[in-house]
Parts: structure tokens; C-alpha cells; sequence
């Protein structure tokens, strides 16, 4: 009888063939997940399920008119929250004109954008933390408590920032440019580390050249990842460049020609992508100090709102004794340094980097808390400290976030809910011009495609001085004392057809109420021509 060839081993196990040899015969769909995947899946879910619940609020509108005028003229769109031109707003990043094209392709507004944005920037976030964590440490626990060091050790004052990745802050900010700014840091500083240590603790096979570097367009597309996010949110790159320094300076040993080459490659493809962009210029944004005053309060607020990141200090210091050259403790170093920088030169935007100062000792304290058991006293008391901490900062601040108030049995305070203008946009068309001073109206109306007479923010499209004459304009013509000759010159010089009120102004003589909401009390008044 004919033989039959035998593929397996004599013993019955089974022998990888082929390229599955290389991962011990499984594949990425046989594998089993890690703790991470699960965890990370886990808190994927909760955490959109609290965005979506949460009315979008803070600076939503403003992300939601720049879509809206992206989705009217794609190549050349108006000022975000006013009928200006918009050439040189950095809010036209190419994160924002991807929203735009596909607003344009699905007709779907700039408020269903920012909704939806949530869970897909999570996803960049919570994959890039996995494998950030996984370069500087094998230990499979690591990132699974990164995660929850990340998310409540903060402070116990709430603080509602982008960039600031507590979860009382991702539930108002998941759809804003900033988190996936944020998470495309973390898998640059993955692959920044990978490159300067040689592939980290990665199961991947590389290849390199016969110099034993890697390929030179890595680098290059390296380089080209830090220039998206020096464009997509300039500030988080200030700090994701502080921390590839520091990285490359803890990693990087054997400093010769061809690496030089490398990393300068890296560097120059990184600067030209950013000024290759034809919707603002990067350079503009370096000397700007339009919203630097509204920083300070980060600097002020900073003790409350940080305090319990300080428990990663003990972990930091113990990596440091290990090693001058630590990554984590020279991130950490040059992270301080740009913020106390920001204080010292009053240049107080930098206060933004606050946020992602704070990672490398939550991640430090992950990763001396996921080493393998028994563990001596000292690193029981850093778990039991930490432990305590997280604790704390999910009863005081965070747990809000994730417990409705149907299912909260003690009060937790929760996110803010705004009150919703599509009552006001059921009237006004887009690139009609409105005039209100309402704290929410003034932050929200213009994500529906309404120009305001005065531009919400500060914006380097706006010389400041012409924002500042507009706003002294709203405020005579809402002034009860104006006259009506007066305000007419006002509402013919910005082509104002509606005012919002509150309900103590006064309603002036020359408009008619169209519509009032029983929410705010607020009403909506059209100017007769």
C-alpha cells in the first residue's frame, strides 16, 4: 500500500510550518488575548457608552463648527464661529478635514461628527498605551493597570481639560482632536523606543540592514507621525517631543554616522510635514499668546487636581536608582521642565502638558505593581498606597462618569450636562449671524453652522484686536442703556439677523421673538430688516 507522509512530530504534537513557525504556530486570530485586550475591550465599552449618554458640552461646539464650515468648503473653509475668512486657523488640522470629507460624503452634521469620533479616538488611545507599556516591560499585568493609574490617579478636584485623561475629563473630550493627538503619542513613543533599543520586548520580527539599523523609511515615517500630531494639537506635541528626547536619550546607545543620519531624518521629515500643510502655518503658532491667560489656572489649580499622581513618585525614584538613563524618569524630568517653563516665562498654554507630565509616573507605578509575586514590603505598601489612591480619586471626582444617576446610591457628582440649542438652529439658518453673551450660547450656537458677531476664541485667522472690537460691540448693543440707532450701526456693520437673550435682557424694539427655551429660559429674536 502507498506510504502516507507524515508531517506531524513522532510524539502527536503538532509542528508549526511555515511562517506560523515564528509565533509558535498561532496567528493573531488563534492567539489567546491578553489581559489588556480584555480589560481594554472592557473599558472601551463603558467609557463610550458614557460619552454617548453625556450631552456634548464645553468645547464640542467649537469642534463642531470647524467640521460644519469644512463640510460648506472643504479647500478653502470661513472662520470656525464667525463670517470671517478662516485661512491660517490652526482648528483646520488634517484631523479636522478628514471630519469634513466625510461629512461631505455622509451628509452627517458636525455634532454627529464629534459624537462619533468618541470611540474611535478611544481606540487609538487605548492601543497605543498597550503598546507603549509593552516596550518598556514584558509583564503582561503592566498595561491592564496602567489603565486604571491613568484614569483616576489625578486629584480629587475636578478639572475638565482635554488632555487631561482622567475619566471625569475623557467623558467630555473623547471627540475632541486632543485624545487622538494624545494617542498617537503613545504609539509614536512606542516606536520612537522600539527604534532607539532595537524592538523593545515586541515577539515581531525585524528586519534590518547589514549596519544592523533599521530601515531608513522607518525613520522617516516615524518623523511623519510626529508631524501629524504637531499639526492635529500642537501643545500635545510639545509634549510627545519632550518625550521621544528623552526616550531616545535613555535608549539609544552607539551614537555613529548612519544613526545620526537616522534621527535626523526623523526630526527634518517631522517639521517638513508640519509646514508642508497648506491650511496654517505651524510657525505662526510659536510666539502666539492669545489663550495663554486662560491657562493659568492650570498652574493654579494643579495641587488639586494632580496631587494623586504624586504616588508614582516612590516608583520613579526606584527606577531611577536602577538606572540614571531610566526612560520613564527622564520623560518625566522633561515633561516638569516644559511646564515650569510655561510658569516662568508666563507663556502659561504650556500648563497643557500637565496632563501627559503625569504619565510616566502612573505608568512607572503599573509597571513596579505587575512584577511577579511574592513582593517584599515595600512594593506591598506602594500597591496597598496606590490601591488607597485610586480609590479616592474614583469617589471623589470620577465616579460620576460611569454610574448614572438612576444607579447611583450616593450622589456622585456627574458631568455637566448643557442645554441643547437645536431649538435655536430649528430657526437660524447656517451662516446666519447672531449676536448673545450667554455663557453656553456663545460656546455652543456656532457648531450648528451660525456665525457669532464676535469669534468664540482666540484664533491666529483673527488679529486679536478686531476680536476684541467685535465683543466691545455685542456688548453696546446688549447694553440696556443703547439706543436703537446705535445698535442698527452694529447690526449693519456685522449683518446680525438674531439675538439669543436670557431671560433678564431686555428684548430690544426693533426684533420680534421667534421662539424661547423652557430649559434656559432663553429667547430667540429675529431683527426686522
Amino acid at each position: 500500500m502507498p506510504q502516507t507522509v507524515q508531517t506531524g512530530h513522532p510524539s502527536g504534537r503538532r509542528v508549526a510550518l511555515g511562517v506560523t513557525a515564528l509565533r509558535g504556530g498561532r496567528t493573531w486570530l488563534t492567539r489567546r488575548p491578553t489581559p489588556y485586550v480584555v480589560m481594554g475591550g472592557l473599558f472601551w465599552l463603558v467609557m463610550t457608552l458614557a460619552y454617548w449618554r453625556v450631552p456634548l458640552c464645553c468645547d464640542a461646539g467649537q469642534h463642531a463648527a470647524v467640521v460644519e464650515r469644512l463640510r460648506w468648503d472643504l479647500l478653502h473653509p470661513a472662520h470656525p464661529t464667525a463670517a470671517l475668512p478662516g485661512a491660517g486657523s490652526p482648528y483646520y488640522s488634517p484631523y479636522t478635514v478628514a471630519q469634513g470629507a466625510l461629512a461631505r460624503l455622509t451628509g452627517l452634521s458636525g455634532w454627529s461628527l464629534v459624537k462619533l469620533a468618541g470611540p474611535v479616538n478611544l481606540v487609538v488611545l487605548l492601543t497605543g498605551i498597550g503598546r507603549f507599556v509593552r516596550v518598556l516591560t514584558p509583564r503582561p499585568w503592566a498595561p491592564v493597570l496602567a489603565l486604571p493609574f491613568m484614569t483616576l490617579l489625578w486629584g480629587t478636584e475636578r478639572v475638565l481639560w482635554s488632555g487631561y485623561l482622567g475619566l471625569m475629563s475623557m467623558a467630555t473630550t473623547l471627540g475632541y482632536p486632543s485624545t487622538f493627538a494624545i494617542g498617537l503619542t503613545f504609539w509614536a513613543w512606542a516606536w520612537t523606543g522600539e527604534r532607539a533599543r532595537g524592538g523593545g520586548f515586541s515577539r515581531r520580527v525585524r528586519y534590518v540592514g547589514p549596519s544592523g539599523l533599521g530601515s531608513v523609511g522607518a525613520y522617516a515615517g516615524l518623523g511623519a507621525l510626529y508631524g501629524l500630531i504637531l499639526l492635529v494639537h500642537p501643545i500635545t506635541a510639545v509634549a510627545s517631543v519632550a518625550g521621544a528626547l528623552a526616550i531616545v536619550a535613555a535608549w539609544q546607545c552607539g551614537w555613529r554616522g548612519p544613526l545620526v543620519g537616522r534621527w535626523t531624518l526623523t526630526g527634518a521629515v517631522a517639521l517638513a510635514v508640519a509646514a508642508s500643510w497648506p491650511y496654517y502655518d505651524i510657525l505662526s503658532l510659536a510666539g502666539n499668546t492669545g489663550v495663554d491667560g486662560m491657562h493659568r489656572t492650570l498652574y493654579e489649580g494643579a495641587a488639586g487636581h494632580l496631587w494623586l499622581a504624586l504616588l508614582g513618585l516612590p516608583a520613579l525614584w526606584v527606577r531611577g536608582r536602577r538606572s540614571r538613563r531610566d526612560p520613564l524618569v527622564l520623560m518625566f524630568t522633561a515633561e516638569c521642565l516644559v511646564v515650569a517653563y510655561g510658569w516662568v516665562s508666563g507663556h502659561y498654554t504650556y500648563g497643557r502638558v500637565l496632563g501627559l507630565a503625569a504619565v510616566p509616573a502612573q505608568f512607572a507605578l503599573a509597571v513596579e505593581l505587575a512584577a511577579p509575586r511574592p513582593w517584599e514590603w515595600a512594593r506591598r505598601a506602594l500597591g496597598g498606597a496606590a490601591a488607597a489612591g485610586a480609590c479616592a480619586g474614583f469617589l471623589t471626582v470620577q465616579a460620576g462618569t460611569v454610574v448614572p444617576p438612576a444607579l447611583d446610591p450616593v450622589g456622585f457628582e456627574q458631568p455637566p450636562r448643557w442645554p441643547s440649542y437645536d431649538w435655536v438652529a430649528r430657526h437660524v439658518r447656517a451662516g446666519d449671524v447672531l449676536i448673545t453673551d450667554g455663557y453656553f450660547a456663545v460656546r455652543a450656537i456656532a457648531g450648528y453652522g451660525v456665525n457669532m458677531a464676535a469669534p468664540t476664541w482666540p484664533d491666529p485667522a483673527v488679529e486679536e484686536g478686531e476680536r476684541v472690537r467685535r465683543y466691545a460691540d455685542v456688548r453696546a448693543y446688549l447694553d440696556p442703556a443703547s439706543s436703537r440707532a446705535g445698535r442698527a450701526v452694529i447690526a449693519r456693520r456685522y449683518g446680525v439677523r438674531w439675538l439669543v437673550l436670557s431671560r433678564w435682557q431686555r428684548v430690544p424694539e426693533e426684533a420680534v421673538v421667534v421662539d424661547w427655551s423652557p430649559e434656559t429660559g432663553e429667547v430667540l429674536a429675529r431683527i426686522a430688516p
